[in-house]
């Protein structure tokens, strides 16, 4: 691992088959570690990340990845979809097993399964195949894999990091760009869409949100772009992020449209200071809850602790939300590899919100790196 990780803004290295099966084996071997008899993977993140397989549609035929220690990864799929699954980078590390419509999938994969066995699910697996395994295989018993295995996607390679770097870096220009735009006049759905364009100018292939929080709106951490015209005098909370090179970016800076106030300055400051006070607890072994006591306790130290109403941060990968999540009552601990938000804010009812966020990753040499670094001072605009 790194400990400075970095990437140019376009080269990455491509994943292999040989990332997928090492991926895959060690899914396996945590589950194992968990006490499970395997781990089924429906479309979605989790066979993204292990196979590089991403289904075109995903329908209420039966995908799932069968993952055990000690036994040959197998992906059972509909015939129609075989064609695209074998094209997955990952699938030379796998068994292709597909069956066609009129037949029972489940009885497909049943002979896959432990008939007595405890198995870790994707999150969002269907109910109605989760129930069908049930009823072929009714000795069998299942747990959502946050639950059993959070950190399966948790620790990043050097390559998935290059990848973060990547998509931080271009969410920075993003952020550099808007900065020159004019904010007064206009509704926050049209900077909202500035915001995505140049998301997408800096190589994102996806947009997964543009929060413009302008004056009272800013007050509520997950306002989506309304219609309410900007106004000189607003502060504006700007949330942005998506998937570049298949890795999230996530930033947040909280501008003003025109000079601020004096106690819009102090809480901006308070935030500002918050948020570092929550980087400088990142280091391996430290538990994730003291990023979030650290950053909580500078603005509840100054009166305002009422106001900051979510946790300090979430884990950022495949999805732009993941584990681990910075949390009073997380005692996972903090490992180099690990990447996550760091976003403290203060949100005052019918008056306004400041929200300040970095990436972060923990680094062998004991420290924290910010995948972010645009300036934390807040930017006046127009």
């Amino acid at each position: 691992m790194p400990s400075t990780p970095t990437a140019s803004a376009d080269e990455v290295t491509p994943f292999t088959a040989d990332d997928y099966r090492a991926r895959m084996t060690r899914a396996a071997e945590s589950a194992a570690d968990a006490g499970l008899a395997g781990v089924l993977v429906a479309p979605g993140p989790d066979l993204v990340y292990l196979t590089g397989y991403q289904p075109t549609a995903i329908t209420e035929r039966l995908t799932v990845l069968v993952l055990a220690a000690g036994q040959e990864p197998v992906l059972v799929v509909p015939t129609l979809e075989a064609p695209d699954a074998e094209k997955a980078t990952g699938a030379a590390a796998l068994t292709l097993r597909d069956w066609t419509d009129g037949k029972d999938p489940y009885a497909v994969t049943a002979p896959l399964l432990d008939v007595a066995g405890r198995f870790g699910v994707s999150d969002n697996a269907w109910a109605m195949h989760l129930l069908g395994l049930q009823q072929a295989l009714p000795g069998t018993s299942y747990v959502s894999l946050t639950e059993a295995l959070p950190m399966l996607r948790g620790v990043k390679d050097a390559h998935e990091l290059a990848r973060i770097a990547a998509a931080g870096a271009a969410a920075d220009q993003a952020y550099g760009e808007i900065l020159k735009v004019r904010f007064a006049g206009r509704k926050e759905t049209d900077v909202a869409a500035d915001l995505a364009a140049l998301l997408m100018r800096f190589g994102h292939s996806q947009v997964d949100f543009t929060v413009v929080g302008s004056g009272p709106n800013g007050a509520n951490p997950h306002h989506e772009a309304g219609e309410r015209t900007i106004e000189r005098g607003d502060m504006v909370v700007l949330d942005f992020g998506g998937l570049k090179h298949g890795y999230g970016s996530d930033t947040t800076r909280t501008v003003h449209v025109g000079e601020p106030t004096d106690e819009e300055q102090r809480v901006h400051d308070l935030v500002r200071e918050a948020q570092q006070a929550g980087f400088e607890a990142v280091r391996p072994g430290a538990a994730c809850q003291e990023v979030d006591r650290a950053a909580r306790k500078v603005i509840k130290d100054a009166g305002y602790g009422e106001y900051f109403i979510h946790r300090t941060g979430h884990g950022i990968g495949v999805t732009t939300h993941e584990p681990p999540y910075m949390i009073e009552g997380e005692e996972l601990p903090i490992v180099p590899g690990m990447c996550f938000s760091i976003e403290p804010g203060v949100y005052l009812p019918g008056r306004f919100g400041v929200r300040i966020e970095d990436i972060v990753t923990a680094t062998e040499d004991g420290a924290g790196h910010r995948f972010n670094n645009t300036p934390h001072e807040m930017a006046i605009v127009e």
